[in-house]
C-alpha cells in the first residue's frame, strides 16, 4: 500500500464515519510544514523528512506505511490531544 492509496482508504472510511473526516483535519493540519505556502505546489503537506523519521521511529523502516486501521486510532487520539 501506498501513502496515496491509505489517504483515499482513510477518505472512504471518512465518508461512513463524518467525525473521522473532522479528526482527519485537525490532525493533517497539524502534520502541515509550517511555510507550506513558500513552496509550489503551495499545499499544506508535510515535510517528507519529517513523515519518514516518524514511520521510522513508529516502525522501525523509514519507508513503513501504516496500514488503515493504525492510522484512523492514530489520529482518533491524537484528535483527542
Amino acid at each position: 500500500m501506498s501513502m496515496l492509496r491509505l489517504a483515499l482508504a482513510l477518505g472512504v472510511r471518512s465518508l461512513r464515519h463524518p467525525t473521522l473526516a473532522f479528526d482527519l483535519a485537525r490532525v493533517s493540519w497539524r502534520f502541515r510544514n509550517r511555510h507550506w505556502y513558500r513552496r509550489a505546489p503551495f499545499l499544506p503537506v508535510p515535510d517528507r523528512d519529517y513523515v519518514r523519521w516518524r514511520m521510522d521511529t513508529a516502525y522501525g523502516s523509514p519507508d513503513a506505511i501504516p496500514s488503515v486501521r493504525d492510522a484512523e486510532r492514530y489520529v482518533r487520539w491524537a484528535a483527542r490531544k
